[in-house]
């Protein structure tokens, strides 16, 4: 089951607090402003990509905008996300609670075949599904994309 997001009221905040318009925030993401709207409104899921620009453009964590957690920023967080290592982070993670591929797929109510190509590198995990795995499990959307070193423990 995947938990339902809530994103909106961090994104809005962090825009405002920097003074910038939904244009300004489209602009800076090379984006329509109409795109951008649809996912400070959350009609339209921002892509972990996407999401990572938004956290280096307002030097936050990811965490802190999913509302994982007050903490906005993380020492020595990276700018990028390190695909190779999220996969195996997400492999680790789910090894270590002795979670099969298909327990996982049925938890984030997806296929099997869709976790084969997160942990493969063949796709980058989809915002919802890292969400649930996180909020789920307490863990750091930083930490398993690869932005952190440090495991966090999120309460």
């Amino acid at each position: 089951m995947v938990i339902k997001m809530n994103y909106k009221e961090r994104l809005k905040e962090l825009r405002e607090y920097h003074n910038l318009s939904q244009y300004d925030m489209a602009k800076l993401l090379n984006i329509k402003r109409s795109s951008y709207n649809q996912f400070e409104q959350q009609y339209d899921i921002i892509p972990i990509k996407r999401l990572n620009e938004v956290a280096n453009i307002f030097d936050c964590s990811i965490d802190y905008i999913l509302g994982l957690t007050n903490k906005k920023k993380y020492t020595n967080s990276k700018k990028e996300i390190n695909e190779e290592l999220s996969q195996e982070r997400l492999k680790t993670f789910r090894k270590e609670r002795k979670i099969t591929q298909a327990k996982l797929a049925d938890i984030l109510n997806t296929s099997q075949s869709a976790i084969v190509g997160f942990e493969r590198g063949r796709n980058i995990i989809a915002t919802p599904f890292l969400y649930t795995i996180c909020k789920k499990y307490h863990l750091s959307a930083d930490y398993l994309l690869g932005k952190i070193d440090e495991p966090q423990e999120l309460s």
